[in-house]
């Protein structure tokens, strides 16, 4: 088998995993190795400047030994299989990088043999490009299971690790990955976490003291295989963020492909319950929300039709209406059509005098949402009608749910579809 051959079966095979995204590493070309990483962004993404930027995103080997219910690769599957050696990927990236094709590796790989025999594997693909004074991006995924001192080695040469924790319950994962643990996934999140704060610890007193996974750690849960609801799935993020000092959790929406039993029985892809966890993810991250207050028992589940933050406002009306030219920032954030460039807008202009509706339009402020939640000396919005049922209504209506059918897994050769709505993905 040539190399494009593997590389078109083990690219393809890569496109399940989703945790990688923007590198978070600046690291300039010095003049004498190869490549720069730039904080912008990497893996089909837009930097800050508005360019397209990408890396190679590509499995080291599909050939896998695990029997996990939920993965393509898996043991039973009837699917091509390919494995690298580490001196063939470590010269195809190296190549594409020169030919400008890629701006870094996203490495990940099945379990070939042990989990230890394919960190090393894996470990030396990143020594070859690192003793070639390739100076790019490396996101590695750690394999579980794998040995301390092998994660460690990793750690040194890769900017940034994820270990995927896949499913959200250890029941799930018993069921549908038997083969792994929630203790040898937990373990090495746990032992990154430690390095990274060692090593920026170490950084602050020696600055030329060599990175350990600067751009710190990631993971993945796989949307929908399992009946676990969005609160579990958030709580478990939340947990995750402050246990671990996570980057980012990453939601994959689960693609059938086994009649497993124990799977949920989905047609399709649930794209738009990733997209809602996606935004639910983000006021966790920088709204100041807390998992419990977005979801509860008695409501488990995101509203397909809303956004998180428009959901939670809607059931919380003693919380509203917000005095713009009074209320803190905390306060300013829980509005729906308020961000938080506007938020600190509002603050910074507020100093000058009291702001009208007119103001907060100006400053960034999306008013057909946030008109319903706050006030401006007192008053609300003219002609406002201000009732549950007309708020539900129009809200619904500026989120446009009538693309809620036309959400669908895209693939590189669809044909292309020249209506108007084509190609239009679920939107906040």
């Amino acid at each position: 088998m040539t190399v494009m051959e593997k590389l078109c079966i083990l690219g393809d095979a890569a496109k399940y995993d989703a945790s990688c995204s923007s590198s978070g590493v600046e690291r300039p070309g010095s003049g004498r190795n190869v490549g720069s990483a730039a904080a912008a962004g990497i893996c089909h993404s837009w930097s800050a400047d508005g360019r397209c930027i990408s890396l190679l995103k590509v499995l080291l080997s599909n050939e896998c030994s695990y029997q996990c219910a939920y993965c393509v690769n898996a043991a039973d599957r009837d699917v091509p299989r390919a494995s690298f050696e580490p001196d063939e990927l470590a010269e195809l990236t190296l190549a594409f990088y020169r030919r400008n094709y890629i701006e870094g590796l996203f490495l990940s790989s099945a379990v070939r043999g042990t989990p230890d025999r394919t960190m090393e594997r894996m470990i030396d693909v990143l020594a070859r490009l690192r003793r070639s004074d390739f100076g790019g991006y490396i996101h590695m995924k750690a394999i579980p299971g794998a040995s301390p001192e092998l994660l460690s080695r990793a750690g040194r040469l890769a900017d940034r690790m994820s270990v995927n924790i896949e499913l959200p319950s250890r029941h799930s994962l018993g069921l549908l990955a038997p083969q792994k643990s929630a203790d040898a996934i937990l373990s090495p999140m746990g032992q990154l976490a430690a390095s990274i704060r060692e090593n920026a610890e170490e950084r602050r007193q020696y600055p030329h003291a060599p990175t350990f996974a600067a751009a710190g750690q990631s993971t993945q849960l796989i949307v929908g295989a399992s009946p676990e609801d969005d609160r579990q799935i958030l709580s478990l993020s939340q947990e995750l963020y402050r246990r671990y000092a996570l980057r980012r959790v990453y939601y994959s929406a689960y693609i059938p492909v086994s009649s497993h039993p124990a799977l949920a029985r989905i047609t399709r892809p649930p794209l738009l319950r990733e997209h809602r966890l996606y935004q639910a993810d983000w006021l966790l991250r920088f709204y100041g929300f807390e998992a419990g207050e977005l979801l509860d028992t008695s409501a488990p589940m995101l509203d397909e039709q809303l956004d998180p933050k428009c959901g939670w406002a809607l059931r919380h009306p003693e919380f509203f209406p917000v005095e713009i030219n009074r209320a803190p920032l905390y306060t300013l954030l829980r509005v729906p059509g308020i961000g938080g460039v506007s938020a600190r807008r509002i603050i910074a202009a507020r100093r000058y005098g009291s702001l009208t509706f007119e103001d907060l339009k100006k400053l960034g402020v999306v008013l057909r949402r946030a008109a319903f939640f706050v006030t401006c000396g007192g008053r609300t919005m003219p002609e406002l009608r201000m009732n549950a049922r007309t708020m539900r209504q129009a809200l619904l209506r500026d989120a446009r749910p009538d693309l809620g059918p036309l959400c669908r897994q895209l693939s590189l050769f669809d044909p292309v579809d020249t209506r108007p709505s084509a190609g239009l993905i679920e939107e906040g």
